[in-house]
């Protein structure tokens, strides 16, 4: 049903509309009480409700947890046994029974996002179960939709260039643009917070965790760019999360397996770091993210900044007067877990000044740790609900106690729709990087380069990807009127894959490399020299570090993508047959492979037509 419900007090939510919701009588998100958020009288009433919630419920709703299933009640036999073996219920809305969590995110591996009419589903059932409660409550639905590699809801969404393809293009505009659009289309799908935008600065070429999913590496470009991207979320009506603080970019270690330290002192973080976390708490961030990391000069104690009272309580919320929502990064990555278990990780980040406890490895150790501790007095009630009230801040700004249900129809209106991916196409035309255009063989043309061969790398397919890298480039070229025939020769080709790429460049007016992540001892580089070789045209796209041109050898043409999405990779084939300008410029530099001290492309180089 797609009829609307009469609108609720602030605050209130009855039998009845529990009822309404649960035969599908729902209705679009609204940001009608976003003004009212922190008034004194909607804090007042925020405390009425806190002080009627159960311990239980308090401690839960500070945690934010996986579960899998496209359903919150009736998901498939095999998320059933997933959502057993791992959080010991059945379904989300048991998950929410049993442990009150306040929130919940999406993974497409955790099957939660098949479509967008199913996410729509999928979102109303949890709100379904939070109002079910003792007292009940809506919750918050997250995601990681960062764009570019790291996105969890796919096509038919829009899909927009990432972060470091934005860098390239240097818009405010579209990057605003690009956040509005995915806002809305998360919004109209029941997520109401995005995991974005990634405010690390990536001065380290090396980093292995953030790379392309950081607007760059000069800090106030990066800032400036934040700071357009959560005015764009924020203005579709869904809370954005600045993420990692106090800055990830500079580690060649992943957080994911590993304890990063960074070793910048307080002067160099105060320059490198810290502006686009100021600039985010200045365009009104909703949330910020802490990074499993530790900053020796920050920290002497050298504790993870998730769990580090100097850099949560006295930078963040002191020196930059930040007082929104602080969520951990994942509870289950290994950057946090090292030095302590994980019934105690919860206890040390409420102390470290953190409001939201994000995807614990086993929920009930944590949540019950937590409990614990408030029974104990280790962590006193008033500091509990000091995070509880930020957090039903957060959704009472977000209207979530007003109405929290989506529509199919508002869905339709919404969700990829022509005017968004028109959008996208040309934004991605203006993050495209063309670095080398030897003898002006770019763009192609399709009377003297008609034949074309595409073949590369074809890594694992980020959710923007509808197939490999090869076929979509190839597809591309096919629409533009050349013939093109796609190889896929991977990321570490052998030698009868460089074989079998130089024996089908025979008779080929041009061969399309896509490269990715080459290093000095990877065998891209024997596969760019063998068909180099031929005699025939090679052009290199790098679809994902732009850093691959130091390490190739010479050739006619070079350009980076920043990613392999699909709308990435069918800009870059437009700027390549000479539909489209090349608009991007580095927003990192490269430096030479074989002197990493000298620069070989600058922040802000690109060339043009």
């Amino acid at each position: 049903m797609q009829h609307r419900t009469s609108r609720r007090t602030l605050l209130t939510v009855t039998a009845a509309t529990v009822a309404a919701a649960a035969t599908g009588a729902v209705s679009a998100p609204g940001a009608a009480a976003a003004s009212a958020s922190h008034s004194a009288s909607t804090t007042k009433r925020l405390k009425q409700l806190i002080s009627r919630m159960s311990l239980e419920e308090k401690v839960g709703q500070l945690f934010v947890m996986r579960v899998y299933g496209h359903s919150a009640t009736e998901p498939d036999q095999a998320d059933i046994d997933a959502n057993l073996a791992e959080i010991g219920v059945r379904t989300a809305a048991e998950l929410i029974a049993k442990y009150h969590v306040g929130g919940i995110i999406y993974f497409a591996w955790a099957h939660n996002t098949r479509d967008p009419h199913q996410i729509a589903d999928l979102s109303n059932g949890i709100q379904r179960a939070g109002l079910a409660g003792p007292t009940p409550l809506p919750l918050l639905i997250s995601t990681d939709q960062e764009h570019g590699i790291v996105c969890r809801v796919g096509e038919p969404a829009t899909l927009m260039p990432g972060a470091m393809a934005l860098g390239a293009g240097g818009s405010r505009s579209d990057a605003r643009q690009a956040g509005q659009i995915a806002g809305a289309e998360l919004a109209a799908i029941g997520i109401n917070q995005n995991y974005a935008p990634d405010a690390d600065v990536n001065v380290n070429p090396a980093n292995p965790v953030i790379g392309v999913r950081s607007f760059g590496a000069d800090p106030q470009a990066v800032a400036a760019m934040v700071a357009a991207q959560v005015k764009g979320y924020q203005s579709a009506g869904i809370a954005s999360t600045a993420k990692h603080f106090p800055g990830h970019g500079d580690t060649n270690t992943d957080s994911h397996t590993g304890l990063p330290y960074i070793h910048h002192t307080r002067e160099q973080w105060a320059e490198l770091d810290s502006p686009p976390f100021r600039a985010a708490i200045a365009a009104g961030i909703d949330a910020i993210m802490t990074a499993h990391i530790v900053v020796p000069a920050l920290d002497p104690a050298e504790d993870p900044a998730t769990l580090s009272r100097p850099i949560l309580t006295g930078i963040l919320r002191e020196e930059l007067g930040y007082d929104g929502v602080v969520i951990t990064d994942s509870l289950g990555m290994e950057g946090v877990r090292t030095k302590y278990g994980d019934a105690r990780v919860p206890v040390l980040a409420l102390q470290a000044g953190v409001d939201q406890l994000l995807n614990p490895p086993d929920l009930d150790v944590s949540w019950n740790g937590l409990l614990d501790a408030v029974k104990s007095g280790e962590i006193s009630e008033a500091r509990l609900e000091e995070s509880i009230l930020r957090v039903l801040r957060l959704k009472t700004k977000l209207g979530l106690f007003d109405d929290p249900f989506v529509t199919h129809r508002g869905v339709d209106r919404v969700v990829g729709t022509r005017s968004h991916l028109a959008a996208a196409d040309r934004i991605a035309e203006n993050t495209t990087t063309l670095l080398t255009n030897d003898g002006a063989v770019l763009p192609l043309s399709r009377r003297s380069h008609k034949n074309l061969l595409v073949v590369g790398a074809d890594p694992a397919s980020p959710s923007g990807t509808t197939g490999p890298p090869t076929t979509t480039l190839a597809t591309a070229f096919g629409e533009l009127g050349h013939t093109a025939t796609a190889l896929s020769t991977g990321t570490a080709p052998t030698q009868a894959k460089i074989a079998e790429a130089v024996a089908a460049a025979q008779g080929k007016d041009a061969v399309v490399v896509g490269t990715y992540n080459v290093s000095a001892t990877n065998s891209q580089r024997t596969l760019v020299s063998a068909l180099v070789a031929t005699g025939v045209p090679v052009i290199t796209v790098a679809i994902r570090n732009p850093y691959d041109i130091a390490q190739l050898p010479a050739h006619a043409a070079s350009l980076a993508t920043y990613s392999w999405t699909d709308v990435e990779l069918r800009a870059a084939a437009r700027v390549i047959a000479g539909h489209a300008e090349p608009g991007g410029r580095l927003p990192v530099a490269v430096q030479r492979a074989d002197d990493a001290t000298q620069v070989l492309y600058p922040i802000g180089y690109g060339l043009t037509y």
